[in-house]
């Protein structure tokens, strides 16, 4: 992995040139937004991106690129310059067991964007071992930022505020942040990251510029594999295939995530007690089994499978619309064919199928009772999955 993650250069990025010529062109001009909103997988480099910005606005880089050898920019390899702030959710673990905020995990923090920048959020709970939580952005996190932004910026230049995650702050933190992104104090940058815009409250969103981040480029993830990771052009070019434009899941792929395996197990174990649900009314008990399983896991891992389920359909209807060529999924299952599960994915149950997983996403976010959420998915998806294509 070697020098990607001791330095944040934009050429160290991949992709997005576009982004990068805009972010650069707006710092040398000196017309810096004060509030931005980064809007896009993290597996599309928002976090990464958002790092290599901020270094080239509080080091005053230029000609479009960090530089590497000066003392401000040396501070960037090890996340530790004093006029660059983060928070990001995070929940109660044994160690910090009342009011934890970002300031807490620092030291975990640096290690995780240095190991992996490209991350999501559930990856970082896992590595807080706090995955069966909902972390949050809460409002002794808002106090702390007003807090480090009324100092003076250490170097008498700009400061910069990197909120990743900005999806998950409550109320009460926007609120308060509200007003700090309406007056910002002189020379503060505030870089909110989220891969759902639709849960920044409006306030907030009305206030910032919105820069949306693509699915990365198949050439460029291939190409970064083998740069990076040391892969051959034949393996680079099928996980690059595979990863549906965000290096997240390149990453996944490359380590095997033991994650997809078990969504895997769990998403066929599904398909097949449906089929043999039809007309067979014993067959509710696999299904409840199946719901209390799931139930049993957190639940960010609840909310992830059900993305995984709902990725899994859309691959399915791909092959059965003869876009083999779009289809990146892979099932190590023995007996278990897609290509024959397909035909039963089709245009009279793809809506319905994905609102029952949307519905089901939600009501889990929302702290329903996942096993009764879970057993009534199951069933409407076993009856959706026996309704005739035209």
């Amino acid at each position: 992995m070697g020098m990607l993650y001791l330095r944040m250069l934009f050429k160290d990025i991949i992709g997005l040139p576009h982004i990068k010529n805009h972010l650069t062109t707006t710092a040398d001009r000196r017309r810096i937004p004060h509030a931005q909103l980064f809007v896009g997988k993290s597996g599309s480099g928002t976090l990464p991106m958002a790092i290599a910005y901020a270094q080239y606005i509080l080091c005053n880089n230029s000609n479009g690129d960090n530089l590497e050898d000066n003392s401000c920019n040396m501070r960037f390899n090890n996340l530790s310059h004093p006029d660059l702030h983060f928070a990001f959710p995070v929940a109660n673990t044994k160690e910090v067991s009342k009011h934890a905020v970002s300031n807490h995990f620092m030291a975990q923090w640096r290690d995780f964007v240095k190991d992996s920048p490209y991350a999501d959020v559930f990856d970082w709970y896992k590595r807080l071992e706090i995955e069966n939580k909902q972390g949050r952005i809460g409002v002794d996190e808002a106090q702390d930022v007003v807090k480090k932004l009324s100092l003076k910026a250490y170097e008498g230049g700009f400061k910069c505020m990197i909120i990743w995650g900005a999806d998950k702050m409550n109320t009460e933190a926007s609120n308060k942040l509200l007003k700090l992104i309406e007056e910002p104090p002189e020379k503060t940058v505030f870089l909110l990251i989220t891969d759902d815009e639709d849960s920044i409250i409006q306030t907030i969103l009305s206030r910032c510029q919105v820069l949306h981040f693509p699915p990365l480029g198949e050439g460029d993830i291939a190409k970064h594999l083998i740069d990076y990771e040391g892969l051959d052009i034949v393996n680079a070019q099928k996980i690059a295939h595979q990863s549906d434009g965000d290096y997240n899941i390149a990453m996944h792929l490359l380590h095997k995530n033991e994650d997809d395996a078990l969504f895997e197990e769990w998403f066929i174990t599904w398909v097949r007690t449906a089929f043999r649900a039809k007309g067979n009314k014993k067959a509710i008990n696999p299904l409840l089994t199946w719901s209390e399983t799931i139930a049993k896991s957190g639940r960010e891992t609840q909310k992830r499978f059900l993305e995984y389920c709902q990725n899994f359909f859309r691959q399915a209807l791909l092959i059965n619309y003869n876009t083999p060529e779009l289809v990146y999924l892979q099932p190590q299952t023995s007996g278990f064919d897609i290509n024959k599960f397909a035909p039963f994915v089709h245009e009279n149950n793809i809506l319905q199928i994905n609102e029952a997983l949307q519905d089901a996403m939600y009501h889990i976010e929302r702290n329903g009772n996942p096993k009764i959420i879970l057993s009534d998915l199951s069933i409407k998806l076993t009856r959706f999955l026996h309704t005739k294509s035209a």
